[in-house]
């Protein structure tokens, strides 16, 4: 059996698509708050749960700074007690982390053993939560990933589409550089690595790099929108939480592992439009 934690969340979403045909608990976090530990460790008592897949975060990045105590309840603490429970069960357990753990200094691909630096109390916390998951148990996978997007709920390439059905001139930073990622992509690269047994911390992230105004360009030309998209820095807009100014990720370690190539995220963003078009929903 597999339990998908934070269910009802894009990447949990994205996990019950892809495991469809297999045996899974999928809850929610209104269904099973992993903050509530006891509740966890009694949900998994006698259902052979052999995996355990923690989908659910405090993404909030600026909220976060002042939310501190939530935030690390969530992102660290709590993880740390369900690897724990894992552990006792003697199920692997794979969590996420993200790029938002460097300091963007480097100017290059982030690799798995660079020194982490976060910026931010939401880096912060998922830094604490990795640090937990490593001191507490060999039998885990810990997956940074970036910018992050799919069908299963809100998203920045949702909010472009939506904006741009009320705006005539759209305003997007040029100044952070990441790479988006898409849910199917991750969900497809954890699914391979996870049957190679080869536990420890990887990076899942689009090919390429850029920047916010870099896809929103892309996502705008694909619907056609006749507005104007202008460029601006980080400092145009109210962000309570620092970023990091540069954060793609270094995706060698998982490629070479599978022997598979990570798509472009330009070409992975195609496909996630073209879904939502499938859907009706643009």
């Amino acid at each position: 059996m597999i339990l998908i934690l934070g269910g009802k969340g894009q990447l949990g979403y994205e996990f019950q698509r892809a495991l469809k045909d297999r045996k899974v608990f999928s809850r929610g976090h209104n269904e099973l708050d992993i903050t509530n530990i006891e509740k966890v460790r009694e949900f998994v008592k006698g259902k052979n749960i052999k995996l355990i897949i923690n989908c659910a975060a405090y993404n909030n990045v600026d909220k976060a700074e002042e939310e501190k105590e939530s935030c690390y309840k969530v992102n660290a603490y709590a993880v740390g007690e369900l690897v724990k429970i894992a552990k006792e069960i003697d199920a692997e357990f794979v969590t996420f982390s993200t790029d938002f753990v460097f300091d963007g200094g480097k100017n290059e691909p982030y690799k798995e053993e660079d020194k982490v630096v976060p910026l931010s109390i939401y880096g912060k916390s998922k830094r604490e939560g990795e640090k937990l998951v490593k001191e507490n148990y060999e039998k885990s996978y810990i997956i940074r990933t970036s910018w992050v997007y799919g069908i299963g709920n809100r998203n920045f390439i949702k909010n472009i589409i939506e904006w741009s059905k009320e705006k005539t001139i759209l305003k997007m930073t040029d100044d952070q550089i990441s790479s988006p990622t898409y849910t199917k992509d991750i969900v497809n690269f954890t699914l391979k690595l996870l049957k190679l047994k080869k536990y420890g911390v990887y990076h899942i992230s689009g090919s390429g790099e850029g920047s916010k105004y870099d896809q929103a360009k892309e996502v705008l030309s694909f619907i056609n929108w006749n507005g104007k998209l202008e460029r601006a820095k980080s400092e145009d807009f109210n962000q309570i939480a620092k970023r990091p100014k540069y954060s793609k990720l270094n995706c060698k370690k998982i490629e070479e592992t599978i022997g598979e190539t990570i798509p472009h995220w330009k070409d992975s963003l195609k496909n996630f439009l073209l879904e939502l078009q499938e859907r009706g929903e643009i």
